[in-house]
């Protein structure tokens, strides 16, 4: 009897232990597809961009694309081949400061880009330079930005922004910025001044749409509560918002003799579609709560309504 017990629960083990691989294996087959879908159609929309936009009118945009545009017009060398070259040291400072899956799939996503260019002729949409300016800017961003959501990259620019920051302890923005900054005043000296004025316009353009595409409209900001009437806002968001909360105890300070009082402070997670709501639901309960706001990249897990996939 107690063999056959054994016997059960080591089958049982062996059932359970399958499964899991099995849906381990699943959850890998599942999000290559969807990283690929997302490369594949952002190496698509950069393409387009690039092909139907800027390159006719020779504008450029920031970062390693902007530096192979710049090059390819002040040399007349092939763009394919520019946009390789440019981004093989930033794939090898990838390789050290990232890993190894990242620089595979950002060698086979900047590969894919330089091969459509090369092979797929796309037509030339408008000469309107504020419409090339901003389309161009659109769908380029919108390319690299869907690539980003697959786990890759088109431009290197950020991988030698994260290592730079490392080393010189400023941010990434500021160091981005400052890249950019370089290849605008290359491409006033290069180009003309107007020309690099509406590069600019493009980098923005692109910079707003990369963004919207990775952290999608339902950009999270996370609240920060203090009020007298804790239960109620507790219960409002709980049951009217249907949001999760934490609720953790604080001590406040303030006057000359530094008085103090022991109050609870709720935190919670919400999309900015939702601070409206969350304002005057608050204001109905208390309008003196003090309320602190903050943006969130992303969340994951807890009672997070997660934005779809696109």
């Amino acid at each position: 009897m107690h063999t056959k017990k054994n016997q059960g629960f080591k089958r049982w083990l062996r059932a359970k232990t399958y499964l899991k691989k099995s849906r381990r294996l699943r959850l890998s087959v599942k999000t290559l597809f969807k990283d690929i879908f997302f490369i594949v159609l952002g190496i698509f929309s950069a393409a387009f961009g690039l092909e139907s936009f800027l390159l006719p009118n020779s504008f450029i945009d920031g970062g390693a694309t902007g530096i192979s545009l710049l090059v390819a017009e002040v040399s007349n060398l092939p763009l394919p081949l520019l946009i390789i070259i440019v981004n093989i040291p930033f794939l090898i400072l990838g390789f050290r400061v990232i890993g190894r899956t990242f620089t595979i799939k950002a060698t086979i996503a900047i590969l894919g880009l330089a091969l459509v260019l090369a092979t797929v002729s796309f037509p030339e949409i408008t000469q309107d330079k504020l419409l090339v300016a901003v389309f161009g800017g659109f769908f380029l961003g919108a390319g690299i930005g869907l690539s980003i959501r697959g786990g890759s990259v088109l431009d290197g620019t950020e991988v030698v922004a994260i290592f730079l920051s490392r080393k010189l302890g400023t941010t990434i923005g500021d160091i981005i910025i400052l890249i950019n900054l370089l290849v605008f005043l290359a491409a006033a000296y290069f180009l003309t001044i107007e020309t690099a004025l509406y590069s600019m316009l493009t980098y923005l353009a692109a910079s707003k749409t990369l963004d919207f595409v990775v952290e999608g409209i339902e950009e999270y900001t996370g609240v920060t509560i203090i009020s007298d009437h804790n239960e109620e806002i507790r219960q409002m968001i709980i049951h009217k918002l249907g949001r999760g909360l934490t609720i953790y105890k604080a001590s406040g300070g303030y006057g000359k003799k530094g008085a103090s009082n022991d109050h609870d402070v709720i935190y919670t997670v919400i999309t900015r579609l939702e601070i409206r709501r969350l304002n005057i639901e608050i204001s109905k309960i208390d309008p003196k709560a003090f309320v602190i706001m903050h943006r969130i990249n992303d969340t994951r897990g807890g009672m997070i309504k997660k934005r779809h996939a696109m």
